[in-house]
């Protein structure tokens, strides 16, 4: 079951932290955004974060799946759930972005149905302080990809 966190429920730092190493720039984007959590056998395993950007604009953010339950589909229905609730929520428009060496990420996206559009050239080099390395490559500029939600 996938639910909106409660109002004064505590944030799964851990799991946020799975996709994004800065505990800073998430406390500031949780705040701005909706925090959906998935959940199994009563346990929060999955979560992400949709984040109005623009006018008809949202954003989603900081998609992670417990390492324990990798494989089991879970990252699909959590970028899934978050299409049809941008949809619900009338925005014209969903983005997202990862790091240029999330291979497995950019092809879940594409797969649900998001197209490249740009790149953020530095981006993790002027948002982080320390380096981020993922499939040993270090993780220096953003992909970005969106879907249109009026099809």
């Amino acid at each position: 079951m996938i639910r909106l966190l409660h109002s004064g429920e505590a944030l799964p730092m851990n799991l946020l932290l799975l996709a994004d190493p800065s505990e800073r720039l998430i406390r500031d984007y949780t705040t701005r955004g909706a925090c959906y959590v998935l959940e199994k056998e009563e346990k929060v395993v999955g979560v992400y974060v949709l984040l109005p950007t623009r006018p008809d604009t949202a954003e989603l953010v900081n998609v992670a799946v417990e390492e324990a339950c990798h494989g089991q589909g879970l990252g699909k229905k959590l970028v899934l759930h978050a299409i049809q609730t941008a949809k619900q929520q009338r925005y014209r428009t969903i983005e997202i972005g990862t790091g240029n060496s999330g291979v497995a990420q950019l092809a879940l996206y594409q797969k649900c149905g998001f197209r490249m559009v740009s790149i953020d050239r530095n981006f993790f080099l002027r948002h982080y302080e320390e380096p981020i390395f993922e499939n040993g490559i270090q993780v220096i500029d953003m992909v970005r990809l969106e879907m249109d939600l009026e099809q």
